[in-house]
């Protein structure tokens, strides 16, 4: 049979997209679709720190958080996994089951894992989440999280650091996509949380820069008559040229 290159695509900060070539598989092979919002997210299961699970089922009702990293034992890495366990209180608090992924053996993860505690200086050996042992990369090509700039010593792409916030209905609900390169700032991504569970709950969308306990931005499609009745305390309307009233403020 006839083989060709299988291949991922991978989208880059300006939009644009690019083949990866991973390994050989048949021509007729389909290729993996893009997981785009709203999507439901993949089911699969999967070696971890904390024993096998099945991912859908390790959610249950819970909203959801996977950060991918590119490899174990590495620098920026282990500042973002320090970060993360430093503030797991804040995604417990807002009822976010957090799961992280490496390219690595569960093996690996658990003796990460030490030095991760001990860099953060957090109590205890072990992480308030699990890791997801993905040496194979068969999850990170799934799910389109491989880095074509970075690669390993022997050849292989990392993954890049990927974030996917999960709602209690299994659907994709924000991704990020960073390089290997670049650190996260997870004080944002619980920023961004908030709003996504904010938005879920009411007709409203958060501006820019927003944070909780900031006015929030009525939805265009929301006539007069149902903000007055949705906001008993009061719509602010901001002036702008074109007469339009489509800048509408109000108090969560």
């Amino acid at each position: 049979m006839r083989m060709c290159c299988r291949s991922v695509r991978v989208s880059t900060v300006l939009g644009h997209s690019r083949c990866l070539s991973l390994a050989p598989e048949p021509q007729h092979a389909a290729a993996m679709p893009g997981l785009l919002l709203g999507d439901e997210f993949p089911n699969f299961d999967a070696n971890t720190t904390i024993g096998k699970i099945q991912f859908h089922e390790f959610l249950g009702d819970s909203w959801g958080i996977l950060f991918s990293h590119p490899k174990d034992f590495t620098p920026v890495c282990t500042t973002e996994l320090a970060r993360a366990a430093k503030l797991s209180p804040e995604f417990e608090k807002r009822g976010v089951k957090m799961i992280a992924l490496s390219v690595d053996s569960v093996e690996d993860h658990h003796g990460w894992s030490k030095d991760v505690m001990a860099y953060g200086g957090c109590t205890g050996p072990a992480l308030p989440f699990p890791i997801i042992a993905d040496d194979k990369r068969e999850l990170s090509v799934k799910l389109g999280m491989l880095d074509p700039d970075e690669i390993d010593k022997d050849g292989l792409p990392l993954t890049a650091r990927c974030v996917f916030v999960i709602g209690p209905d299994k659907r994709l609900k924000l991704s990020i996509l960073y390089p290997a390169t670049t650190g996260r700032n997870f004080d944002e991504i619980l920023r961004v949380i908030d709003s996504l569970q904010l938005t879920a709950q009411k007709k409203v969308a958060t501006p820019v820069d927003w944070k909780p306990g900031h006015e929030v931005m009525v939805i265009p499609t929301l006539s007069e008559a149902e903000a007055a009745t949705l906001f008993p305390s009061g719509v602010r309307k901001a002036d702008v040229p074109s007469g339009k009233n489509y800048l509408r403020f109000t108090k969560p």
